[in-house]
């Protein structure tokens, strides 16, 4: 259920404010370009400049948008235990599919913490989880042995992996099981990442390229690499360009550069530089998505 391209979705702003008549258009957007699944309310998402309200809104109406057509994994990650029950709570009120839950950042817990932590949001409903590991935001490592003893649990099913380390794949295939669902967090490794065991990506870049790849990871999934490689090289250099400042900055400007949103973002993050606006249009003409 939960693999190919899966975009992690930016929240639109209008003057400080959620935009959620633009949020909508692009799910409807995103389903029309083939994107396999969506990812509201994690980092690209902005989730933490949002307030709580705006948290559960924003998912709220990605659910109610995608309509049962498309999958919806729900950020619902905190560093704070009972705040992530509670946003694992409202995802599944409203009707997400799963959700994602970080790894908690700050607080620097054990991997005997980490075990709690996921356990206690295993068990306070009943959607799948998918475990964000992510050490260069987090600190904290989540170990493939770690990983292991989480997915004995039923509703532990996957990992978002932004490591970086793609030998992780081949590690997590051991201590989780060949099932256990694995899809990169990292848009410039995805490729490598499929060929070693991945199933997905949920990808930052495919915000304003859902169709190429979702192209992409369709190719993968037959074992076409050649083909895949040949949409990989196309877009290297936006990838690049996305992730020369914080990507969802990066991304929402590159999406304002096709009218799909507007560029704004939250204190403490700014407005892209004007060198890296010219590397984020320069990426976007040698993907073809900009004349």
């Amino acid at each position: 259920m939960f693999k190919g391209s899966l975009p992690a979705l930016v929240t639109p702003f209008r003057n400080g404010e959620l935009d959620l008549g633009t949020l909508k258009k692009l799910v409807e957007w995103h389903i029309g370009e083939g994107s396999n699944g969506l990812v509201p309310v994690g980092t690209t998402g902005e989730s933490p400049t949002l307030t709580h309200r705006e948290h559960e809104q924003v998912v709220e109406e990605v659910v109610k948008a995608a309509a049962g057509r498309i999958p919806v994994i729900a950020g619902a990650g905190s560093n704070n235990t009972l705040e992530s029950i509670r946003l694992a709570r409202h995802a599944e009120a409203v009707g997400a599919d799963a959700i994602l839950v970080v790894t908690p950042y700050y607080n620097k817990p054990t991997q005997r913490g980490l075990i709690a932590h996921f356990t206690a949001i295993h068990d306070c409903c009943e959607l799948p989880i998918i475990i964000y590991n992510i050490p260069p935001r987090s600190v904290i490592d989540m170990t493939p042995a770690t990983m292991g003893e989480l997915a004995k649990l039923p509703r532990i099913v996957g990992v978002k992996d932004a490591t970086g380390d793609l030998a992780r794949v081949s590690a997590q295939r051991i201590t989780c099981g060949k099932d256990f669902i694995q899809l990169s967090g990292e848009d410039p490794t995805a490729h490598g990442f499929n060929a070693q065991g991945g199933v997905g990506c949920i990808s930052v870049t495919a915000n304003v390229a859902p169709r190429l790849l979702s192209q992409m990871q369709a190719a993968c999934a037959k074992g076409d690499y050649a083909t895949a490689l040949e949409i990989q090289d196309r877009l290297m250099p936006l990838h690049s360009a996305v992730f020369t400042e914080p990507g969802l900055v990066g991304v929402k400007y590159a999406m304002s550069r096709l009218d799909l949103c507007s560029e704004e973002v939250r204190l403490p993050l700014t407005s892209l530089s004007d060198e890296t606006k010219k590397l984020v249009d320069a990426g976007l003409r040698h993907a073809g998505l900009l004349n």
